[in-house]
C-alpha cells in the first residue's frame, strides 16, 4: 500500500506521470521515470494488431504482467482486467487475485459502465487497490466518441466520478473526456485524476508509450509524437539490409 498512497499523496502537489509498458525493454526505461506503469490491454491493438480491445485474453494481459513487473522498482504496476472478466462479483475477485498473485502487481483497473459500482467495490473490499476508468472506455463503446461536451453529460460523468471514489477506487483515468468537464471532476475528488485526452487539469497524465514514440502509427488529437521512433528502427533496418547484400555482415569481429 505504500505505493498506492505515495500515489492518492501526489494530488495538488506535482503532476503523476505515467505510461504503458507490455515488456521487458519498455518497463526498465519507464521505471526510471513515471509513477505508474501500466500494462494496459491496449496491448491487443498496439502490439498484437487487434482491432480493438475486445478479444484480449486474462492469460495474455497476466503474461505480458509479469514481464513488465519483474523489472520495475520503483513504478506503480497496474494491470488492466480485459473485457468480460468481471461481468460479476464472484467472477471479478476470483480474476483480480489471479491477476495480482501470478503478476505480484500492486493494482488493476477496471473500466466503469454505470451498472459495475457493487463490482469493484467488492474487489476493494478484499484489499485489492483499484484504478477506475470513465470517458470514453473501449471496452464498453464501439464507436470513439469525446465525452462531457454538454452540460448532461458533464453531470452524468461527475456522478460516475464520485461513484468510483465512493467504491473506493485510488485513483481514476479519464479519457477523451472534454476540458471543463475533466476540470470539475478532478477538482470534486480526493483521489487522483489520470487523463487520456482529458486536458492539463488532471492530477495526472498517461498515453500508450507506442503512440508517443510515433512506433503504432495511431495519432489521434490526444497524442503528441515526442519522437518518430519509426524512422530511427527504419533506417537501422536498411543499413542492416545493405550490409547484409555487401556481405560486410557478419565481418571478422562477429564471427566465431
Amino acid at each position: 500500500m505504500k505505493k498506492i498512497n505515495k500515489i492518492i499523496n501526489l494530488k495538488n502537489k506535482r503532476p503523476i506521470v505515467c505510461l504503458t509498458a507490455y515488456s521487458k525493454p519498455f518497463a526498465k526505461i519507464l521505471d526510471k521515470y513515471c509513477d505508474i506503469v501500466l500494462v494496459g490491454d491496449s496491448l491487443a491493438t498496439a502490439m498484437l494488431g487487434m482491432k480493438n480491445t475486445h478479444n484480449v485474453t486474462i492469460d495474455t494481459m497476466i503474461q505480458h504482467g509479469i514481464s513488465v513487473k519483474e523489472n520495475l522498482s520503483n513504478s506503480l504496476c497496474v494491470v488492466d482486467m480485459p473485457v468480460n472478466t468481471y461481468r460479476n462479483i464472484r467472477q471479478a475477485k476470483k480474476n483480480a487475485k489471479m491477476i495480482l498473485k501470478k503478476t505480484k502487481c500492486e493494482a488493476v483497473k477496471m473500466e466503469y459502465n454505470k451498472k459495475n459500482y457493487d463490482i469493484i467495490k467488492s474487489v476493494v473490499s478484499i484489499g485489492i487497490p483499484v484504478m477506475g476508468h470513465i470517458g470514453f472506455t473501449p471496452q464498453h463503446f464501439k464507436k470513439f466518441k469525446v465525452q462531457g461536451l454538454i452540460e448532461k453529460e458533464q453531470n452524468d460523468l461527475i456522478e460516475q466520478a464520485n461513484k468510483n471514489q465512493d467504491a473506493g477506487v485510488f485513483s481514476l483515468v479519464l479519457e477523451c473526456i472534454g476540458e471543463s468537464t475533466a476540470k470539475a471532476i478532478t477538482k470534486s475528488l480526493k483521489i487522483p485524476t489520470i487523463g487520456i485526452g482529458a486536458s492539463k487539469y488532471c492530477d495526472g497524465q498517461i498515453l500508450v508509450t507506442d503512440d508517443m514514440l510515433g512506433l503504432s502509427g495511431f495519432y489521434p488529437k490526444f497524442v503528441k509524437k515526442f519522437i518518430n521512433l519509426n524512422n530511427i528502427i527504419e533506417i537501422g533496418i536498411k543499413k542492416y539490409k545493405k550490409a547484409v547484400l555487401d556481405k560486410n555482415f557478419p565481418s571478422k569481429k562477429n564471427t566465431f
